[in-house]
């Protein structure tokens, strides 16, 4: 029972600190907006941590914004003064001009007929806008403003990764309980128990996708060129000394992989699976030099990014299903059970979510900030806006479909 209660309440707080997590980033990409906001001399009437009603507020004397925490801890945001842009106040565009005696003077027969009251036009009112609200601030100020939200989070992801992998090393592939070596398939040629892959096909090694990459389209025979860290011995005290070499693997099987999803093909064929299927491979955490593991940090960072592109590419044309993606509760589910595996897992799937979000944030999709840079971008080349109230549909348009996307691929991992 009491093993029971321990095992909830792990639970619980692994689930917290996810939301926890997610809630950082989300923060610190709108804290992104309100720095690059100050330094331009932005007019900011609020920033907020999550939404609903406010726990907590206070209010600057002296510049009037209002700092707020609120009840929903799943967002934020940073509210520029005129970011919406609707400078224009909706009134009667007709006034007909009338005579309290119209109805006296009807009967009344003018020997010409009097002229109709003039018609009296009352041209729409502009908002009193601040000098600087965000619509009157030049178009190249708003663009750095809209991504420095993402810039905040990849700088805080690329911090991560360099933590993660100074203090414990980069995430490898490692071999696991590999079967021994056939007569077909022999030692020379195959990859053994406990190495370490690196580079394949002359391109180092930092996600699945770059080892599907290596051997993709290769045929049963063909031969591989590997670079792995191999076990060679033992210390007194029991620990694997290890060499890094080079080695020939022959594939197994012909590769084809089909989508970002699928890599039993790529285990197959380099041996790394048993007679039941079961795939014979594991993480482990690996260390290089300084200088390399610095530059490791960046690519790594990269090719993150580089991968959900990926992703979307395949979604579009139909390589991907839907149903291989994930939407808050997914996301928050997969992250506390990263995080329930101790602070590097954290800093692995927390420099990953921090990635995805600079990169999603600045796709030209309506309400997030990379369709905003498109429409200030236009009106930068034309030298005048899109209709500010056209823009606004847009988005939130755009709000309400990816908040429906969001809820919809969530469903379809209960389906």
């Amino acid at each position: 029972m009491e093993n029971n209660l321990l095992s909830v309440w792990g639970t619980i707080g692994s689930v917290l600190l996810a939301i926890l997590m997610l809630l950082v980033m989300i923060t610190i990409h709108e804290f992104g907006h309100y720095i690059a906001g100050k330094i331009f001399h932005f007019k900011i009437n609020e920033f907020s941590i999550g939404f609903g009603p406010a726990l907590f507020k206070r209010k600057s004397k002296k510049t009037g914004e209002l700092f707020a925490i609120r009840l929903i801890p799943l967002g934020g945001y940073c509210a520029f003064d005129g970011e919406d842009g609707l400078e224009e106040e909706p009134t009667p565009k007709k006034k007909r001009k009338k005579d309290e005696e119209e109805q006296v003077f009807a009967d009344l027969a003018p020997a010409e007929p009097e002229a109709s009251a003039p018609v009296e036009e009352i041209k729409p009112v502009k908002k009193e806008l601040h000098p600087d609200a965000f619509t009157n601030k030049k178009p190249w100020q708003r663009i750095i403003v809209l991504i420095a939200g993402a810039l905040m989070n990849y700088l805080l992801a690329l911090f991560m990764i360099l933590v993660g992998f100074f203090g414990y090393g980069q995430s490898m592939i490692a071999v696991w309980k590999m079967d021994a070596p056939t007569e077909e398939y022999r030692a020379e040629y195959s990859l053994q128990d406990l190495d370490i892959m690196l580079e394949a096909d002359g391109r180092s090694l930092y996600l699945t996708t770059d080892i599907a990459k290596a051997v993709n389209g290769k045929h049963k025979g063909d031969m591989v060129e590997m670079k792995i860290s191999r076990v060679v011995g033992k210390t007194e005290d029991d620990k694997n000394i290890r060499e890094e070499i080079t080695v020939s693997i022959m594939l197994r099987e012909d590769v084809n992989v089909k989508n970002s999803a699928d890599f039993n093909c790529v285990w197959r064929a380099l041996g790394m699976d048993n007679e039941d299927g079961v795939e014979q491979l594991a993480t482990t955490y690996y260390k290089f030099g300084f200088f390399e593991t610095l530059g490791r940090s960046f690519v790594y960072s990269f090719k993150i990014a580089g991968s959900i592109f990926k992703v979307i590419g395949e979604l579009l044309t139909g390589q991907l299903g839907i149903a291989a993606l994930g939407g808050p509760v997914t996301t928050i589910s997969m992250t506390s059970q990263m995080v329930s595996r101790g602070f590097r897992a954290f800093l692995e799937i927390g420099s990953f979510i921090g990635v995805n979000l600079a990169v999603f944030n600045l796709l030209p999709i309506p309400a997030l900030d990379g369709s905003k840079v498109v429409f200030t971008a236009i009106e930068w080349v034309r030298g005048k806006p899109i209709s500010r109230k056209i823009e606004a549909i847009i988005h939130a348009v755009g709000f309400v479909l990816l908040l429906g996307f969001a809820v919809l691929v969530d469903l379809l991992q209960f389906i």
